[in-house]
């Protein structure tokens, strides 16, 4: 009996070690890839400026600044609160306001510009690169490009160890990434496309 248990416990290490070896990750274990309509929608801060457009009322449209407090000014209205918000959530609320003047309000938010510390749309790598970054995201942008424009991984990086860190409704997901596999063998099955706020992290051998 004991002997058929160590024989079972062997296969399975065996098994998990083909399944995860050589860069290689089965689907189960790997992030949801991105797709261009599941990219998140910015959320405005302070100090970016819009455009508020009203349909059929040009009198209405106005270009304003999200101020300190997080609200916008917008004629008729008054403050529409625009900090942290998308601009879709922005736009509804300012059409409801609007429904006792306006009988049936069309309203569109633009951003034009980004210069809130709120910005988010970054990817960040840390650890074992030649250059540690924070960079805007790209739409298509993959592990091995971030890495790239880092300068690659250091001397003292344990590239294999390297971990991807991805908030999914709120909750932190950490993933594998096998960044040696990647660089050197060309296994890219851990070359994730990267969502906006994704972390890559290298760590660096102890000596």
């Amino acid at each position: 009996m004991i002997y058929t248990r160590y024989i079972i416990i062997l296969l399975s290490l065996a098994l998990i070690g083909c399944g995860t070896g050589g860069g290689i990750l089965e689907e189960e274990f790997r992030p949801p890839e991105p797709e261009s309509s599941e990219s998140p929608e910015y959320r405005l801060g302070s100090g970016d400026i819009v455009s508020v457009s009203v349909w059929k009322n040009p009198d209405l449209n106005v270009r304003v600044p999200v101020r300190p407090d997080g609200y916008i000014s917008v004629p008729l209205v008054g403050d529409v609160l625009a900090g942290k918000r998308t601009p879709s959530e922005i736009a509804r609320d300012t059409e409801t306001k609007l429904l006792q003047y306006i009988r049936t309000p069309k309203v569109s938010i633009i951003v034009e510009e980004l210069n809130s510390d709120e910005f988010k749309n970054r990817v960040r790598v840390v650890g074992g690169v030649a250059e540690p970054k924070s960079i805007s995201h790209r739409e298509g942008m993959t592990v091995l490009d971030l890495v790239l424009e880092a300068g690659g991984v250091n001397e003292f990086a344990s590239p294999e160890a390297a971990k991807l860190y991805r908030t999914i409704d709120g909750d932190t997901k950490i993933y594998p990434v096998y960044l040696e596999s990647i660089l050197k063998d060309g296994v890219l099955d851990t070359n994730y496309s990267l969502f906006p706020g994704d972390v890559i992290s290298i760590p660096e051998r102890r000596f």
